[in-house]
């Protein structure tokens, strides 16, 4: 039997970079689209090779915005996937799309390649907002795309969208939260604002021309999340993210699983036979690439010890935890032989429970996970 694998695929061009974004993303780069395929196209057929041995359940094409792209260059991208990899006829494949960059052919184009979940930048219903954090949508076109996204075929959507963000009232963020749920989406990515280094928001925050939420407010914000998207039908399977039964993000659940993903395009990430590593954020090293010179950068060989740590607490992001038989398992080793005293203690202060089999956060644990997670680090 072939071994599981997931594809990431990164596409570096925005019309306009937000405001707090710190991705490897760039606007002003129409020129150099269709080049840029040519050289990701390379990439996955030179690596497609090291590959023959996996079977490829999830794709997952984000940005930057891929709706920037012409259909033709998506489809490129789509036709070297399909024609180099074993791909899975059931696998899940999203791809990232911001409002504003759709149309009702570019939408049905894509659904023509096989792609069958889209991943909407939404993250907030209010227009004076959006604005504030450089989207380049409104709301009117939001709803619009949604629509034409029904229309083009797709039935799988997910919504990315955010609290604690400048301006923003917890009437605000109630508004989003049943606006968008009205649209009836089957999954919600639901974020708090992170201040990123290198941002215009962390300039902003270093000048004192913009202050973050108070944390009392960020919590109360979260809670508000869970409390309207579980009686609107999403059931909560991660830290950030809500589902509709049945389309809980098989992509991001690798992540949290610690299983095996290659990335392709700028600045993407692999995991790969223990090893981590990412190709360069020089884009004009990774435009030069002409498949006999390397772009990887940063390969890490992570011990045993890392990948424990890292199947606790990336495990523990998800509301059903971690399977003490998956642990056992996977390292041929009790949980409790590696963690007791750091279970009990957790357990004592009410962070985790273990019930069932399952090790898991509690709500008090989620609030200050990070905490939880260090405790977990060999």
């Amino acid at each position: 039997m072939k071994k599981p694998l997931s594809l990431y695929i990164h596409i570096p061009f925005c019309v306009r970079k937000c405001l707090y974004c710190d991705f490897p993303s760039y606007s002003g780069c129409e020129g150099i689209y269709s080049e840029y395929v040519n050289v990701l196209c390379r990439e996955l057929k030179d690596w497609s090779g090291r590959f023959n041995e996996y079977k490829v359940n999830t794709v997952f094409i984000g940005g930057g915005t891929p709706t920037v792209l012409k259909p033709s260059d998506l489809g490129r991208v789509m036709d070297t996937v399909l024609n180099r990899f074993d791909v899975d006829a059931h696998a899940e494949i999203t791809c990232e799309a911001n409002p504003g960059t759709l149309d009702l052919k570019k939408l049905t184009e894509m659904r023509s390649m096989e792609i069958n979940r889209l991943s909407m930048g939404v993250q907030a219903w209010q227009n004076d907002i959006l604005k504030r954090l450089g989207r380049i949508h409104d709301r009117d076109t939001f709803v619009n795309d949604m629509s034409l996204a029904r229309e083009a075929g797709f039935g799988n959507i997910n919504c990315d969208i955010m609290f604690s963000l400048p301006g923003q009232s917890m009437d605000n963020w109630q508004e989003t939260l049943e606006r968008i749920t009205d649209l009836k989406p089957e999954h919600i990515s639901a974020y708090s604002l992170i201040i990123e280094e290198g941002t215009p928001f962390k300039e902003m925050y270093d000048k004192g021309t913009f202050k973050p939420a108070e944390d009392e407010t960020d919590r109360k914000m979260y809670y508000l999340s869970k409390e309207i998207l579980k009686d609107r039908g999403y059931l909560q399977y991660e830290i950030s993210n809500f589902a509709r039964e049945g389309f809980e993000s098989r992509h991001n659940s690798v992540y949290w699983k610690t299983m095996e993903y290659a990335g392709f395009g700028l600045g993407s990430h692999s995991y790969i036979d223990k090893r981590r590593f990412h190709n360069t954020y020089d884009m004009k090293k990774y435009m030069e690439y002409k498949g006999n010179g390397s772009i990887t950068e940063e390969m890490e060989c992570l011990s045993e010890n890392d990948i424990i740590s890292e199947f606790m607490f990336m495990g523990l992001r998800m509301t059903r935890g971690v399977s003490e038989t998956d642990f056992e398992d996977r390292f041929k080793k009790t949980v409790e032989s590696v963690y007791h005293k750091e279970i009990k203690m957790l357990i004592n202060e009410g962070l985790i429970k273990w019930e069932n089999g399952r090790i898991f956060l509690t709500d008090y644990g989620m609030d200050i996970s990070n905490y939880v997670f260090e405790k977990f680090l060999l």
